[in-house]
């Protein structure tokens, strides 16, 4: 799998707006999941760490998109200290996200120059981020604070790059709010990969649902 710089996963995010995320404890679902994904035209996706073995999981994931997904940029989301950061990317993540700010996550990220994405909820929080080298802060959970909170900070720091995870669904009214107020990428996890699609291995549903969404996001931007 090709290694990426931080600014062109960064880059990338920009480019296509859209980052899926999702974690299931099997690997051959997570595998489905994120072939889907890729297929409807993704280029990233965030795996969330949040169950026993999770890495062991993400190391059959970075081996099967190695081979079947050759141009996905493979992140892991929902780290929460330096040493699980550091594992996760010996095993491959080109990017981390965490849901707090950690200077030790992000002194970990820096000496490797890998791009991470802390939660952030205030000015002052982003900017402490940014002044440890944050590219682009992760808006968490986005359901709180909303479009409206983006425009208010993108007023005095047009520089600030976001991404609102947790809020964000796949309706075009709320995608068109997000990107008009300013974000630079959305996370989409539960409202696109639902419980009931993976149930019923519906797959070609989810590829045709994220080709829909690029779709769209690339309307708004032009």
């Amino acid at each position: 799998m090709k290694t990426y710089t931080r600014i062109e996963v960064l880059k990338t995010m920009e480019t296509t707006g859209l980052v899926p995320l999702y974690y299931n404890p099997e690997a051959e679902v997570m595998c489905e999941v994120v072939k889907a994904c890729y297929q409807g035209g993704a280029r990233l996706f965030e795996f969330t760490s949040r169950g026993p073995l999770a890495h062991e999981v993400f190391t059959t994931l970075v081996k099967y998109c190695q081979k079947n997904c050759p141009d996905l940029i493979l992140g892991v989301g929902s780290v929460t200290d330096a040493g699980s950061a550091s594992l996760y990317m010996q095993l491959g993540a080109q990017f981390i996200v965490t849901p707090v700010f950690r200077e030790d996550i992000a002194r970990v990220c820096n000496r490797r120059k890998v791009l991470w994405s802390p939660g952030c909820g205030s000015l002052t929080e982003i900017a402490y981020a940014e002044e440890f080298g944050c590219e682009i802060v992760k808006l968490f959970p986005g359901s709180i604070y909303g479009p409206e909170f983006v425009k208010a900070i993108k007023g005095p720091c047009p520089w600030t790059r976001i991404m609102p995870t947790g809020g964000v669904d796949t309706s075009q009214n709320n995608l068109k709010s997000w990107f008009k107020a300013g974000v630079s990428c959305v996370g989409l996890g539960s409202k696109l990969i639902t419980n009931d699609l993976v149930k019923n291995k519906d797959f070609e549903l989810l590829t045709n649902q994220v080709k829909n969404i690029l779709n769209f996001i690339d309307s708004i931007k032009d």
